[in-house]
């Protein structure tokens, strides 16, 4: 029962010129709510925001869910190397800590499906007790990115970078995230992981 599981704020934000504007529909936070949902345990609570390309703003915007309470944030959309993609630049303005190993596996598992991968610019940073990651924009890339490669058994070819979120979260402070292992198995060490909770 998801009583059991420490509910969690996270905050999600789509960031597009046109998405805002409403010159077409929105398909990034639909994409992050319902693999949040299917990924994890825990009561969720979300902080949405859908923003423009706005170096400023999305600094700013990214500052409000810190302060709101949200411990994982996760971003979509304006990582590429186009004028107006200027993300990574607003998500390190507001940093105290980078963790460039998930943008680093970011790269590695969009390779496996499109050479252009190495022009994405996907950060991570820490910002007092949140976790920050840019995702890419499409759809179909951030699950990728999230559950990474399995092959033809099921079993991991190229880890997804979430397997190594809830364990991140633990250390700066956040709540215990639970994850569904068909979906994301995350990874802690022995000694942080916790009982598992029991239904009634």
């Amino acid at each position: 029962m998801t009583a059991h599981f420490e509910p969690a704020t996270i905050g999600i934000v789509s960031i597009s010129d046109r998405a805002a504007s409403g010159t077409y529909e929105d398909q990034g936070l639909p994409t992050l709510k319902d693999w949040l949902h299917r990924a994890l345990r825990n009561p969720l609570t979300f902080q949405e925001r859908l923003i423009p390309d706005d170096q400023d703003g999305i600094s700013n915007t990214l500052i409000e869910l810190v302060d709101a309470g949200c411990n994982l944030v996760l971003t979509t959309g304006g990582t590429g190397p186009a004028p107006r993609d200027v993300t990574p630049e607003a998500t390190l303005a507001v940093a105290d800590r980078v963790m460039p190993g998930f943008g680093e596996q970011m790269r590695q598992i969009s390779l496996a499906f499109v050479p252009t991968a190495i022009l994405s610019r996907q950060v991570a940073v820490i910002r007092g007790q949140c976790l920050i990651i840019n995702l890419p924009g499409q759809p179909k890339a951030i699950a990728e990115t999230l559950e990474g490669l399995k092959d033809a058994d099921g079993k991991p070819r190229v880890h997804g970078i979430f397997a190594a979120v809830p364990y991140c979260v633990d250390l700066i402070g956040g709540p215990y995230l639970e994850t569904d292992p068909a979906v994301c198995n995350a990874f802690r060490p022995k000694s942080a992981r916790r009982p598992k909770p029991t239904s009634g």
